[in-house]
């Protein structure tokens, strides 16, 4: 049994290191947007209509449903909502 140690989840569980990045960058914004939801007290119908997507598409989210969402999905529902994006781009360590 290995002791290696991983600076996320997504590191670990991930075949590569960009499927590993862009599963972190989506669970940030589903993350974002769950809790958007919640805290404006909206219905899943009510998002669903402002985020241009079906109740079905936001209760998979509300789920944590991951794999059924892309990254561009995601800044496109977060935009509908009003959120600001802001995105940090590092040399790796």
């Amino acid at each position: 049994m290995s002791n290696k140690r991983f600076a996320s989840v997504w590191d670990a569980i991930e075949d590569t290191p960009e499927e590993a990045e862009n599963m972190k960058l989506r669970s940030v914004l589903m993350m974002a947007l769950k809790k958007h939801i919640t805290r404006s007290g909206m219905s899943q119908a009510q998002a669903a209509k402002l985020f241009g997507v079906t109740q079905p598409r936001i209760s998979d989210l509300m789920r944590g449903k991951i794999n059924l969402f892309a990254l561009d999905a995601l800044v496109n529902m977060a935009t509908a909502a009003g959120l600001q994006i802001e995105m940090r781009v590092l040399e790796a360590a």
